[in-house]
């Protein structure tokens, strides 16, 4: 009975141990951040003990240059960092892996050699669309120039190029993961239209073309119960696909909306989608529609300073976004009625995320706002790093990671 009596207690401290292990190594871990937006697409990190404030010279636990241009968004998984870069003016196309730890720059791959780079946008680059991770393959999308597969060692396991122009702005939207697909938004200046990828091979699994103009727009991956959804949008519409087939959904349309560039995010049984240029609104759609929904659907809509740009963020009941001039709002998001609008101050590219229970805005001249979430407007700090800033911010391991147009940081307390 004695020895009985030990061995439970042994167990029991092992049991204690290993808890207290895992609490401890938890947070040194930390969330991956494997896509444009995060793991959820739409901007949120359950990280916690994140800085408030930071400077070139205050919370910045490593700074390191970074090769060539991009505008890709860091996509984080264990150790590893994983960016997009444009070099020799663009037709060198690269995958660039830095180490989360260190900021030591691990790999360094050239996954496209092109003869012409061709038009750009002056803000924008040949490298803007994220990386996504998954397990031992980083997915990279670099618009008309290529899409392709690499192993984290940096191998090349296949590449593609999807026939459509670019346009005279570039490359823009992210692909997206579901199940053994890649799935990205073509939008060309010629062409139109989205297309599933075999994650194993490159090869074409669908392809659906639909009628419109250019836009850059990364799509979101909705799951409900009658079934998931891909929700597109597009110039003059958004549309939401079968994601395993490719089977159109239900589609809404708004004008002449086009160029369109924020994801979509989710929740509520609605949908929030930004139409573009020429016609700027915020949209907020039920999702349980078949057909054109557009006079059936469209729960409400907001047209006062909608972004052109930054994609908006969902936290419970309010929706919060910032527009390409730096004015932030926080609306019900069931019904649009408006909580507030405040100036933040400078131009917007960057999409703000949801972290340690405060909303981070980014702006182009590298100052972040962070903000208390709730219905009235309450500002936390305004801090300032070098440089221009129109990637997004990531979060993972109990940091936040800004790419500036020649470094990235990893802030951390």
């Amino acid at each position: 009975m004695k020895c009985h009596a030990t061995n439970e207690k042994i167990t029991s401290l092992m049991k204690i141990l290993l808890f207290l292990f895992l609490m401890m190594t938890a947070p040194a871990l930390g969330e991956d951040w494997p896509e444009f937006r995060g793991p959820s697409g739409q901007g949120h990190s359950t990280e916690h003990g994140l800085p408030l404030t930071w400077s070139e010279t205050k919370n910045v636990k490593w700074k390191v240059e970074i090769p060539g241009k991009g505008w890709s968004s860091p996509a984080i998984q264990g150790d590893r960092i994983w960016l997009t870069s444009a070099m020799d003016e663009g037709k060198s196309l690269r995958a660039i892996c830095v180490d989360r730890n260190s900021g030591a720059l691990m790999l360094n791959v050239e996954v496209f050699r092109l003869k012409s780079s061709g038009r750009i946008n002056g803000k924008n680059s040949h490298a803007s669309p994220t990386p996504v991770i998954e397990g031992d393959r980083v997915y990279l999308h670099f618009g008309a120039h290529g899409t392709a597969c690499v192993t984290q060692s940096g191998e090349i396991v296949w590449k593609t190029r999807l026939e459509y122009d670019n346009g005279q702005h570039g490359p823009g939207g992210s692909p997206v993961i579901y199940e053994n697909m890649l799935i990205v938004s073509c939008d060309g200046q010629d062409v139109q239209f989205v297309v599933a990828l075999d994650k194993a091979t490159g090869k074409v699994r669908w392809k659906r073309f639909r009628t419109g103009f250019q836009a850059y727009t990364t799509p979101l991956v909705v799951k409900l119960p009658e079934g998931d959804q891909i929700i597109s949008p597009g110039a003059f519409r958004a549309i939401a696909y079968e994601p395993r087939t490719g089977k159109e959904i239900w589609q809404v349309r708004y004008g002449d909306g086009f160029s369109n560039i924020p994801r979509p995010v989710y929740g509520n049984g609605l949908v929030y989608i930004c139409t573009g240029f020429q016609e700027p609104a915020l949209l907020a759609v039920r999702v349980n529609g078949r057909g054109d929904i557009t006079k059936s659907h469209v729960a409400w809509t907001l047209k006062r300073s909608a972004p052109l740009t930054p994609s908006p963020l969902l936290i419970g009941d309010e929706l919060y976004s910032i527009n390409d001039n730096g004015i932030a709002a926080c609306v019900d998001a069931t019904s649009g009625k408006e909580h507030w609008r405040a100036r933040v101050g400078g131009n917007h590219s960057a999409s703000p995320i949801y972290a340690d229970g405060r909303i981070y805005f980014l702006s182009e001249e590298g100052e972040s706002v962070v903000i208390a979430p709730g219905k009235q407007f309450q500002p936390l700090a305004r801090n300032q790093l070098d440089g221009q800033t129109l990637a997004s911010m990531a979060v993972s391991g109990g940091s936040i990671f800004v790419r500036s147009q020649t470094h990235l940081y990893r802030l951390s307390n």
